[in-house]
């Protein structure tokens, strides 16, 4: 009997505004499986009985409210509060979301590539889960404005979100590829060569 295949493993990632759900719903609609890490922390944050422990435990009681129901802006205040207190918070969440990953994808073993889409894929150490990693590049004004436009925010606390992020410079040095998305020429030219570096040019309908 032949041995269980591993998937390839592709990160998408990139600063806030970047558009990183764009390209990975393309790279879904061409078939390949895509885990969200913000939805899955998310989920694990509302629903997981012990990161429920656990938060209950550093934060208090009020974090959940009668119904068992996450009340976010107890959370949110938290994690604002500091930058330890947010690490805090990414020491009991992000480890299980890590495993719950790998059992993602123990579970599309059949699937030739998979995808995961993280935003903090370098701050979180995520990068070591994964073969190779796509940086989604766009200029800073654009994305500042894309995020004043999409989140209805002032340039100054868009720009504060961005500072909160590692610099889009060193994320496209560490990156094995870069996906321009600044206008669809570009996105479009640098797919292509992505599909065809994955070796995914067969895939299609």
């Amino acid at each position: 009997m032949s041995e269980t295949r591993r998937p390839h493993r592709l990160a998408v990632t990139g600063g806030i505004g970047s558009g990183k759900s764009h390209i990975c719903r393309l790279l879904s609609a061409r078939g390949l499986p895509v885990f969200y890490c913000d939805d899955e922390a998310k989920r694990l944050i509302r629903q997981d009985p012990e990161i429920r422990r656990r938060l209950t435990a550093l934060i208090g009681p009020e974090v959940y409210d009668k119904d068992g129901r996450l009340v976010k802006p107890v959370l949110a205040a938290w994690i604002c509060g500091s930058k330890a207190q947010a690490a805090q918070i990414d020491a009991i969440v992000h480890p299980r979301v890590a495993e719950v990953f790998d059992q993602w994808v123990s579970d599309h073993a059949e699937a030739v590539v998979v995808v995961m889409e993280c935003a903090l894929l370098y701050e979180s150490g995520f990068d070591r889960l994964v073969d190779e990693v796509v940086a989604v590049s766009v200029p800073e004004e654009l994305r500042l404005q894309r995020v004043v436009d999409r989140d209805g925010v002032t340039t100054e606390k868009a720009r504060a979100w961005m500072a909160l992020q590692l610099p889009e410079a060193e994320k496209l040095c560490r990156a094995d590829y870069v996906v321009r998305n600044d206008d669809d020429a570009h996105l479009q030219a640098d797919l292509a060569l992505l599909y065809t570096k994955l070796s995914l040019t067969q895939q299609d309908q």
